[in-house]
């Protein structure tokens, strides 16, 4: 028996993990035995301190499930440490069938093995699936998909060819809501995720801004952002309109008609896969789109940052005009929040991946990037680069996740249901009010480096859809 850390544990196991057990017991302790054959952790009962094990074993379906648990509960941890060895120990010695559970229903998901012809898989996919430097985002992607339901029923095609960038920001979206204690239902093919905790319920609807294609099918080269009026005009118009035409499209689509979702707040979660690494730059795009107001700021006397709001009208971008304020549309009081984050790529399962020590160790990843500032009267962020590989690193799955609230929301989204992610609302005025946790990332980019001779090319050095 061995010891993992939580991160290793929650990668292989997180997805059985109901989420009411934490108002039960706290887990203290993780191993694993037999290189993983089975998994073991200790539980601190919350009512009388004694301490209880339990075994997880993977079922018809390769999910890791509880088998066994120790003989009885003590007060000690080394008692309950001893006990759980020797349970794990037994239970690495039964046949796979004795973790079988009886109401497994087909086989296991597989997103790797091609279901289509060579010539239509996705780079992205071949590179996820074949690249030594995606090992690690490989690695962490196998045990999550054993859980995944495939709602659609198109799920593992649409992840191999025209869909990669979508199907990866939905898996992001499962893997964060997961570490934040929700039970995720996918037994309705809309929205994607009805998520459900002790302490609330709410559903989410996924979507992605993805790039401008011509009649021929062809995409369209993002604007030029050489200058500086360059960037301010495509913050401004040209992405608030590469965001409307998705969340309007949503919004058309009445998921709160549908009897799960009636009486639940309602989330359109989206990512912006425009063009590479776009998410890194574009999420006041977004606010300016969602809420009608563009920001001016300037230092006052005493140096203290003042920001007024000014109200938008229009977005207009050539022969394109479009209303500014999702939020003010009619039929958006149906819509709660609208969820973004720059962080919900592939290179957030390569991070993820090697810090529950997956892929490679060949692979060095390197994340650069723009963080929150803690000064308040800062205008300019932090300006940091990161190893993956030093131990004083930390990060989570839902680390860089914005929630937009709708001040006109019928059924508003309590913040407290979504813990350590950034909240924004706007007030009567047109100040926006933003609790924002620290060492907030705005936007990263994340090198892979791998040695030379190990890859056809460098990973990293021009990030795929990076962040």
């Amino acid at each position: 028996m061995k010891p993992l850390t939580l991160l290793r544990f929650d990668a292989l196991a997180s997805y059985a993990r109901a989420p009411r057990a934490r108002l039960i017991g706290d887990e203290v302790a993780w191993y694993e035995h037999s290189d993983e054959r089975v998994l073991g952790m200790i539980v601190r009962d919350k009512a009388d301190g004694d301490f209880g094990g339990m075994v997880f074993g993977r079922d018809r379906r390769g999910r890791f499930r509880w088998i066994s648990a120790t003989p009885g509960w003590h007060h000690s941890i080394h008692r309950c440490r001893v006990d759980l060895r020797r349970e794990m120990e037994r239970q690495a010695h039964l046949p796979d069938e004795e973790y079988f559970q009886a109401d497994e229903r087909g086989a296991p998901v597989d997103f790797f093995t091609p279901v289509v012809q060579v010539h239509s898989l996705n780079p992205a996919f071949v590179s996820l699936s074949d690249a030594l430097g995606y090992s690690s985002a490989r690695g962490i992607i196998e045990p999550m998909m054993r859980w995944y339901e495939d709602a659609d029923g198109n799920f593992i095609e649409q992840f191999q060819t025209t869909g990669f960038d979508a199907r990866i920001w939905e898996l992001y979206l499962f893997a964060a809501f997961t570490e934040l204690s929700y039970e995720i239902g996918r037994i309705h093919a809309v929205p994607d995720f009805c998520c459900a905790s002790p302490f609330g319920e709410f559903n989410v609807e996924a979507v992605t801004a993805n790039p401008t294609r011509d009649k021929q099918g062809n995409v369209v080269p993002e604007p030029p952002l050489e200058t500086a009026e360059q960037q301010i005009a495509h913050l401004k118009d040209y992405m608030p309109i590469k965001f409307a035409g998705p969340l309007t499209g949503k919004l058309k689509k009445k998921y709160w008609e549908k009897e799960h979702v009636a009486d639940r707040p309602l989330l359109f979660a989206i990512q912006d896969f425009s063009s590479p690494a776009s998410m890194t730059r574009t999420s006041s795009a977004l606010q300016r789109y969602l809420y009608g107001y563009d920001y001016e700021w300037a230092h006052d006397a005493n140096g203290k940052l003042v920001v007024t709001p000014q109200p938008l009208e229009w977005h207009v971008w050539g022969e394109k005009k479009v209303e500014s304020g999702f939020f003010r549309l009619p039929d958006a009081e149906q819509v709660s929040a609208v969820l973004f984050s720059n962080s919900g790529t592939i290179s957030k399962f390569a991070r993820m991946g090697a810090l529950a020590g997956f892929g490679s160790d060949l692979v060095q990843i390197v994340r650069m990037g723009m963080w929150m500032n803690p000064d308040t009267n800062a205008a300019e962020p932090l300006l940091l680069s990161q190893n993956i590989r030093d131990p004083r690193y930390r990060e989570s799955w839902a680390e860089g996740i914005s929630i937009f609230h709708n001040p006109r929301a019928l059924k508003p989204l309590d913040p407290r249901l979504l813990p350590g992610v950034a909240h924004h609302s706007l007030e009567e005025d047109g100040t926006l009010r933003s609790q924002i946790p620290s060492n907030f990332p705005l936007g990263s980019f994340t090198q892979l480096l791998v040695p030379e001779g190990t890859e056809t090319s460098v990973l990293g050095a021009e990030p795929l859809q990076s962040a």
